[in-house]
């Protein structure tokens, strides 16, 4: 059986870090537009908290994820080159 070098998995975590973060925002416009206000359901006011509130968490989520696929970028590379 072959076995992959910790240069790869790292890299290939970086970038599912990544996609994850793109899944993430990809998530965040649908919410918007699920809940646009529109008449008949949540006024404006409830609907730019709603965004306000789930936008900070993904945004969290999306900034810890980045973080970590740089690192591991980072690792990956310095490990590759020495």
């Amino acid at each position: 059986m072959r076995t992959m070098r910790k240069e790869t998995i790292e890299r290939y975590a970086a970038i599912g870090a990544i996609l994850i973060s793109i899944a993430l925002a990809a998530f965040f416009a649908f919410f918007v537009w699920l809940s646009f206000p529109d008449g008949e359901g949540i006024d404006r006011t409830e609907a730019i908290l709603s965004w306000i509130s789930v936008g900070l968490l993904i945004l969290a989520v999306i900034i810890t994820h980045l973080i970590y696929a740089r690192i591991l970028f980072r690792d990956s590379r310095s490990k590759a080159t020495a």
